[in-house]
């Protein structure tokens, strides 16, 4: 039981961090971010980003880097979570 939720975790942070790059690789084709594609994962990722995005601010204000502490942020809970669910189910 232990290993099928892991993997379901783990199948879903895969998802969501795909996700959350191919957002932002869409930042650098011009009106990318405009199509049907880029307002999806825009809905999907962009309440996430702007948690990071509060106080981390952009390099020079024009390189965010919030996207990688987000992902790192993610990964550090997916790990937590991981380690309570071994803890809790046999």
């Amino acid at each position: 039981m232990e290993a099928s939720v892991v993997s379901f975790m783990w199948i879903a942070y895969q998802i969501y961090f795909y996700m959350i790059l191919a957002y932002v690789l869409l930042s650098w084709l011009p009106n990318a971010r405009t199509s049907f594609i880029g307002v999806t994962l825009g809905k999907l990722v962009e309440p996430y980003l702007s948690i990071f995005r509060k106080f981390i601010p952009a390099i020079g204000g024009v390189i965010d880097i919030s996207p990688i502490v987000a992902i790192i942020a993610l990964r550090f809970v997916f790990y937590g979570i991981e380690a309570i669910i071994k803890l809790l189910i046999p």
